[in-house]
């Protein structure tokens, strides 16, 4: 419980909860214009039913993402050592991630 009540007195926690929920806010506002044009090439008919099943498709497709990325963090068991350092696979798909994104941004 004090471990709780650290973390709602911290204001990183906070700063950190904030960024995410706008950077939702934004996904979501993004998710609705993106399938609103894509709908509007529909029939009249099928509008209101294709922008339903798109926007429930997207809210559990970031849930299962949020998952996804929940137990991620939760890889910290050493897989190997180099050079006295435990990688875990957590460390691994996070340092692939961020090769993937250094490369995308140099090329």
């Amino acid at each position: 419980m004090d471990y709780l009540l650290t973390l709602a007195a911290d204001p990183a926690v906070w700063a950190a909860l904030l960024t995410l929920v706008v950077m939702e806010v934004v996904l979501g506002i993004d998710n609705l214009i993106f399938i609103s044009i894509l709908s509007n090439k529909l029939p009249e008919a099928q509008r209101a039913r294709t922008q339903r099943l798109g926007i429930a498709l997207a809210l559990v497709m970031r849930l299962a993402l949020l998952g996804s990325v929940a137990w991620i963090a939760s890889l910290t068991e050493p897989v190997f050592t180099l050079f006295d350092h435990a990688f875990s696979w957590r460390d691994l798909i996070l340092l692939s991630g961020g090769l993937f994104l250094v490369w995308k941004a140099t090329t």
